[in-house]
């Protein structure tokens, strides 16, 4: 059996892990035991009936958070000029091509985010290699491939999030932080889990949410009432 530490004992003795609660319950408790010496993130993990391996089945998307992740988005935008300029205007970190291009050759990717224009994307796929495996390369399917480069820095910045769901079936992303609001935090969690429900494909057989829970980066994770939660989503 695996063995807990003190402070996980001590976090699920102030709820009931085998229950299931609702959004607002499950994440009062996780702020509550949000007893870190740093401000958590919020997370939300989910187990989806999917089969990731199917490419029609892939669920993939983004969701701009209305209150933000309350986190600083490193952008990167790779582009020509005066597409740069128009980037760095818009609160992007950093935006350019040539010298960017080389930077990530030379193993630099010290960013969350990177968007490219069309016109350069032939140069920008030869970085698949690298941006590709963490999860960096831009793709027209979530808006990171656009010429509206000051539109979607301003989305980025303010809290905008891409999704996938992985091999196993599961999507797993930070959605604000635990000092925020219990409104803040409840308007977060419905617009994420809102998105995810409309993206379910057509093909998916079964049940589609199959597990929902929340939790702070270094806490007990607590389980939703998906009933109750699809009902509210509907």
């Amino acid at each position: 059996m695996r063995n807990r530490g003190k402070r996980y004992q001590a976090l699920i003795k102030t709820y009931n892990p085998k229950q299931e609660y609702s959004i607002q319950e499950a994440i009062e408790i996780v702020k509550n035991n949000a007893t870190a010496k740093f401000d958590e993130s919020f997370e939300v993990s989910m187990k989806l009936g999917v089969d990731p391996r199917k490419a029609d089945q892939m669920v993939r998307g983004t969701v701009s958070l209305p209150h933000g992740t309350g986190k600083n988005v490193r952008v990167l935008v790779l582009c020509k000029s005066p597409k740069d300029k128009e980037a760095l205007d818009a609160g992007a970190d950093y935006a350019g091509l040539e010298d960017y291009v080389e930077k990530i050759k030379s193993g630099w990717a010290d960013v969350d985010v990177v968007v490219a224009t069309p016109d350069v994307m032939g140069e920008v796929g030869k970085l698949g290699r690298i941006l590709g495996p963490r999860g960096l390369m831009p793709n027209p399917k979530v808006g990171t491939v656009t010429f509206d480069i000051a539109k979607t820095v301003k989305e980025l910045k303010a809290g905008k999030i891409e999704y996938r769901v992985d091999k196993t079936g599961n999507i797993h992303a930070a959605i604000g932080k635990c000092s925020f609001a219990q409104d803040k935090l409840e308007d977060n969690a419905m617009t994420f889990l809102t998105s995810i429900v409309k993206a379910k494909p057509l093909t998916a057989k079964g049940k589609y949410i199959k597990s929902i829970f929340v939790s702070s980066t270094m806490g007990a994770s607590v389980k939703i009432n998906d009933v109750i939660l699809l009902q509210k989503i509907q």
